[in-house]
């Protein structure tokens, strides 16, 4: 019998229950996101989200149809960038909203917060959108398991703390979102659903480059359906209304445009979409033709038009009309292929391949669940179960092939997660069989013990005392239901105890790991002390105080957002890497020697040179390991400048000071980290990164330290005028001949 709580039903409760939970949940999800804030300050991180804070900023400050016609002339220069045609202006217009709303009800808040804070704000609305998808494939327990996974997971978390402020950040939320509409849709038949499931695509699409995983896995779905005869008119309302919609609506955003008409990445949708009408049509055919004709018919029809979609197909790629899948997505499927053809992909640290580490790293003990999920849905195999086993398998293998990936498995092994725990608890929490079993056991055990007091009244012999009490204190009621119930405890607290190791470890990654601006770092002394390193704002505050406002400045480009949003100067290249020509250019000045690339710098009007250089910290992440990407990226473009062979010694090795090759000494990037160098850290120095001897006796005659920062993570030279480097090289040249021609060869 069910007892009213104050008035509330016991189905009231329930739904109030799961509130709370909810509430509870996004609480958590939110508070694991702020430890950047807490320990460091509100800034923003990375190199991307500098970007995007910059051009929110401007769309705050002068409106969207300036923010959407905007040509900034101090990017990429002398080339310029259209931005508003160039981005996905969905977490520009995100914040903005949000920030306009604040205000418009008075509440003064800066648009940096905002920015800031929007991803912790979303990983909130992502727990509920994966409590709505888990609810749908499975119950509501099993959403509530997938909404505490995901609200926590490291997997989702390392593009979600605060002041991440990148495009993933709400690109998760609106990827989850999509597909619980798309589900839902596809249970009902219901075009309403199919319209919203279209919005919130038009959204994503707006939002992040990820949205082609959309539109490639639901086409996949529908076509898996086709392919195991569950074609139904539920499937073929839900998915023409969102292919039509969601097609029409993303050509609306201009980065986008007739992409999906033309480009190889959205022609299984389009396919999809032709094969679902054939289908339909097919069905109405059938209700009118006789059986066996019918079945000669469609097989005829299927092969003729297989045969002419995919010929068509392939003309079409051959004649150019539809575009071939980029690299980006042939790296996808040839691990090696972006190392080969295209190295400035490669170069980057997120595009590299996943070691088995980072998924437990990531995603700890929901890696193993994951199969489990896979198995629960094989055996209640509905259309909703295909797709998640669909989304499992294909989520896996990119994520496999490339790291930046495992936040798009993330919300699917959640999921899974969810439903394996949900069918396991589901029998080991149903303790009402339990006790039944233990009643049923105690009657079906009562004549025999009836019959054994009986035997005993007659005259048989009795049992030692001690027996007798251990006997009936096992043969009590309540024992047998405590032995049944046993099992069930086991497996209870075992899963209760992976689930509280489950979250210490995500505490302790978030924590630790992902908690970190890279434009802040930390370190902690012998002593345990805690120091800040603040070298790169302090660059970019010099560059910002102390050059002129239309100084040009050069640097590889994975500083280039950050100067512009920081030092709010003219960069060369920056992290959008549009232009792999210009951005081999910027390498093959930093890679030449110093009189060529001072000539190439001069011809680009650079006004300094910035180069971070970790050897006095032990900074892995400087330009000098870095350096053999700038080199490769600017072999494909000039090869006939150098190669990368030669900034190899004769061991073979990579090395810097006495004992690198003649050209990697004669670079310039070697010049400019070492330069002054040996001064600090004495004669008998090294680098703390290479563990190798410092060089010495680096000069520089075309360039001069302008500044260095407190930790010489950050160097910034300044490019000589051109009437100093004449008198420089022409009194070198006279006088000094021999000197200057010696360090030029050596």
């Amino acid at each position: 019998m069910a007892y009213k709580v104050f008035g509330l039903t016991a189905s009231d409760q329930t739904s109030l229950l799961r509130i709370a939970i909810l509430g509870l949940i996004s609480i958590v999800a939110v508070g694991s996101r702020l430890y950047s804030v807490i320990r460091f300050e509100s800034v923003i991180h990375e190199f991307d989200p500098w970007f995007n804070y910059r051009t929110t900023r401007y769309l705050v400050d002068n409106g969207f149809d300036k923010f959407w016609n905007w040509f900034d002339e101090t990017a990429w220069y002398p080339l310029g960038r259209v931005v508003g045609g160039t981005l996905y202006p969905g977490i520009m217009v995100t914040s903005a909203t949000i920030y306009n709303a604040l205000h418009l009800v008075n509440i003064p808040v800066d648009i940096r917060n905002v920015c800031v804070f929007l991803a912790p704000a979303f990983s909130a609305l992502t727990a509920l959108a994966t409590y709505q998808l888990g609810k749908e494939v499975k119950n509501a327990t099993a959403g509530l398991l997938a909404a505490a996974f995901i609200g926590v997971a490291p997997g989702y978390i390392s593009r979600s703390v605060a002041g991440s402020y990148d495009n993933e950040g709400i690109a998760i939320f609106l990827l989850v979102f999509t597909f619980f509409l798309w589900l839902r849709s596809v249970r009902l038949g219901s075009a309403l659903y199919g319209a919203l499931t279209a919005i919130f695509y038009f959204y994503m699409v707006s939002a992040w480059g990820g949205y082609v995983f959309i539109i490639n896995l639901i086409p996949l779905h529908v076509f898996a359906l086709l392919v195991m005869g569950r074609y139904s008119n539920r499937l073929y309302v839900a998915y023409s209304t969102f292919y039509v919609l969601g097609t029409l609506a993303s050509m609306q955003i201009p980065f986008v445009g007739f992409q999906p008409t033309f480009t190889s990445e959205h022609m299984a949708a389009l396919g999809t979409f032709g094969l679902i009408q054939l289908v339909a049509f097919a069905s109405y055919v059938r209700t009118l033709v006789p059986s066996d004709q019918f079945r000669m018919l469609i097989r005829l029809s299927i092969l003729g038009l297989f045969v002419v979609g995919f010929g068509g197909l392939v003309l079409l790629t051959m004649t150019k009309v539809i575009a071939p899948w980029t690299g980006r997505f042939y790296s996808l499927w040839d691990t090696a292929y972006a190392k080969v053809h295209i190295p400035i992909i490669a170069s980057v640290s997120e595009h590299q391949p996943t070691a088995w580490p980072n998924f437990f790293f990531d995603l700890n003990m929901l890696i193993w669940l994951l199969p489990a999920g896979i198995y629960f849905s094989f055996r209640e195999l509905s259309d909703n179960h295909v797709f998640l086993i669909l989304y499992s398998l294909f989520a896996a293998y990119f994520a496999g092939v490339m790291v930046r990936l495992i936040l798009t498995l993330t919300p699917i092994v959640c999921v899974m997660a969810g439903v394996a725990m949900a069918n396991v608890f589901e029998i080991y929490l149903d303790f009402s069989k339990t006790k039944a079993e233990a009643e049923n056991m105690a009657v079906a055990t009562a004549p025999a013990e009836k019959e054994k007091e009986k035997g005993k009244s007659q005259g048989g012999a009795g049992e030692p005392p001690v027996a007798v009490a251990a006997k009936t204190l096992y043969e009590t009621a309540g024992f047998k239901r405590f032995y049944a119930l046993f099992p069930k405890i086991v497996v209870v607290a075992n899963f209760l105890y992976f689930l509280c190791m489950f979250q210490w470890h995500c505490s302790w990654i978030t924590s630790s790991a992902y908690s970190s601006p890279s434009v802040v770092l930390a370190s902690r002394g012998p002593d345990g002390s805690h120091h800040i390193i603040d070298d790169f704002r302090e660059a970019y505050y010099w560059l910002q105080m102390n050059t002129k406002a239309d100084a040009k400045v050069l640097s590889w480009w994975d500083y280039g957002y950050q100067l512009a949003g920081m030092a709010d100067r003219t960069t060369l290249v920056d992290n959008n890497t549009w232009n792999n020509t210009h951005i081999a250019t910027v390498g093959k000045i930093l890679a030449s020697d110093e009189d060529t690339a001072y000539e190439l710098a001069r011809r680009h009007d650079v006004d300094y040179v910035l180069v971070v250089f970790g050897g006095m910290l032990g900074y892995s992440g400087d330009d000098i390991n870095k350096f053999l990407w700038m080199i490769r990226i600017a072999q494909g473009v000039y090869p006939d400048g150098f190669k990368e062979e030669d900034f190899y010694n004769a061991a073979g090795e990579y090395a810097i000071g006495d004992t690198a090759s003649p050209t990697m000494r004669r670079s310039l990037m070697h010049k400019l980290c070492y330069y002054r160098f040996h001064e600090v850290m004495g004669p008998q120095g090294f680098d703390r990164v290479r563990k190798q001897k410092l060089p010495k006796d680096i000069t520089l005659d075309n360039f001069e330290e302008a500044y260095t920062t407190e930790n010489w993570m950050v160097r910034i030279y300044k490019v000589k005028d051109l009437d100093n480097y004449g008198r420089s090289h022409h009194a070198v040249s006279a006088f000094e001949g021999p000197r200057f021609k010696n360090d030029f060869v050596f």
